[in-house]
């Protein structure tokens, strides 16, 4: 015997009027018909075909829901006389319909797509777009959270409510342009262009409101780009054919200085109030100067064979999904220090360590260095100074230092002062940590400070 038969016919995305003579048809006279749902306006007509609608309620979820539907459907289609059962949907039968493609999966049944207008081309034929030399993807807008990615543009689908617009549109850039198609091919129809930030304000959105990306410059398609720009300057230009791992490594250690100055330019503006086009642009470029860096490193690598920006990416994603199980796995945690000393027993784990005082570079600025060392000893569970110890042995040690009248250009001194001086050092870094102070961070902006005294003299001398 044959398999039973299920025809699934499409009610267009539109009203009645886009339905083509063969679905009326096929409809109107076939004896077991099923229509998924009456939430449509070509479905208004159908008032003596039988709906899905009250299982809606009923399921736990969608896919139970859908599963229930299949099941029924071949049940119909296998006792009928004719054994077959037509499954009305709306839109076109092979856009966008999960119970077709339950359908399509099984062995027990033999399906038929009727073609139907779909929403792909009411929305083509209204922003004037070929589907095909646009290259135009489709995506289902409940699949990801992640951010959509190039090449646009993108028509998104299952954008029925403001619920899901918002998650839409926190999937761009703020500032990203896209268009709201609602209604189409219907007497009220809109076409809507707004910023993704304003999405979720689109407060009619429905099961016939989808959204059209036309331009999507993603971070994936930006490097690509960056990358192959780095190629052809190593093609192309004298200068940088000529440089090697090592004869960069002082332009990284000076963009990441020139970086960290923007960066506290702008931390500084932000918090009083003034952060402006200058400031932004400024950091925004510092960075892009250092993030270039890196980008020519990891080419250098890539033409050895070594590794590339690609494995640079990966193995960062690898070694931070395993050092955040409390994200990717079923770690609690309660507060950020917990986090902190997780962090150093999961390095210690990864890298083979035998000490959390492996792996710091002894190379750093000296306040940096004892700073970094004073946090790894209270992750391993050294007894802290108080502060106000601290700030009492630092005053002690301060009103304790002996000076002499040799010239302040001498560079030698005796051991015993030295060791004055480091004691009261140390002790005010112990304070600074306890009260949460970079004294890196301070003493860079007093230098910032005496700068701009120096070129305020230097300035009222010219005069």
């Amino acid at each position: 015997m044959s398999l039973p038969t299920v025809r699934v016919v499409g009610l267009g995305p539109g009203d009645a009027d886009l339905l083509t003579e063969r679905a009326v048809r096929l409809i109107t006279d076939s004896p077991v018909v099923r229509l998924r749902t009456r939430v449509h306006p070509a479905a208004a007509g159908l008032i003596d075909v039988i709906s899905y609608d009250p299982w809606y309620e009923e399921a736990n979820s969608f896919e139970e829901l859908y599963g229930a539907i299949v099941d029924d459907l071949v049940r119909l289609a296998a006792s009928s006389e004719a054994r077959e059962a037509v499954y009305v949907v709306p839109g076109s039968p092979i856009v966008a319909e999960r119970t077709v493609e339950l359908l399509l999966s099984r062995d027990d049944v033999h399906v038929i797509l009727e073609p139907a207008v779909s929403i792909i081309d009411l929305a083509c034929a209204v922003l004037h777009r070929d589907p095909m030399t646009s290259g135009l993807r489709i995506v289902d807008a409940l699949e990801s959270i992640e951010p959509f990615r190039g090449p646009a543009p993108l028509l998104v689908l299952q954008t029925y409510s403001p619920e899901v617009l918002s998650v839409v549109g926190a999937r761009l850039e703020p500032s990203t342009r896209v268009t709201v198609l609602h209604h189409l091919g219907l007497a009220d129809q809109r076409v809507d262009e707004v910023s993704a930030n304003r999405l979720a304000g689109f407060a009619g959105a429905d099961h016939l409101t989808s959204i059209w990306i036309d331009d999507l410059r993603s971070t994936g398609e930006a490097m690509d780009d960056l990358v192959s720009f780095t190629r052809r300057l190593r093609a192309e230009c004298p200068w940088d054919q000529e440089q090697t791992h090592a004869s960069l490594t002082r332009h990284l250690l000076e963009e990441s200085y020139e970086a960290l100055d923007a960066l506290e330019r702008f931390v500084r503006a932000q918090e009083n109030g003034e952060l402006d086009d200058d400031v932004v642009s400024h950091v925004e470029e510092e960075l892009g100067d250092l993030l270039f860096q890196i980008v020519f490193h990891a080419e250098l690598a890539s033409e050895e064979d070594l590794f590339s920006l690609a494995s640079i990416a990966d193995s960062l994603r690898d070694k931070l999904t395993f050092r955040h199980p409390h994200v990717f796995g079923d770690v609690q945690v309660t507060n950020a220090g917990e986090v902190a000393s997780r962090w150093e027993v999961l390095k210690k784990s990864e890298k083979g360590r035998d000490s959390v005082t492996d792996g710091i570079a002894l190379q750093l600025p000296a306040l940096s260095l004892y700073n970094k060392l004073l946090a790894k000893s209270a992750l391993v569970s050294r007894e802290e100074q108080r502060g106000d110890v601290a700030r009492d042995e630092a005053v002690t040690a301060l009103r304790e230092l002996h000076f002499d009248e040799r010239s302040a250009n001498e560079t030698q001194t005796p051991t015993s002062v030295q060791h004055g001086w480091e004691k009261a050092l140390t002790s005010i870094l112990r304070a600074a940590r306890w009260a949460g102070v970079d004294l890196e961070g301070v003493l860079r902006e007093s230098a910032l400070k005496l700068r701009d005294d120096i070129r305020r003299i230097e300035s009222t001398t010219k005069e």
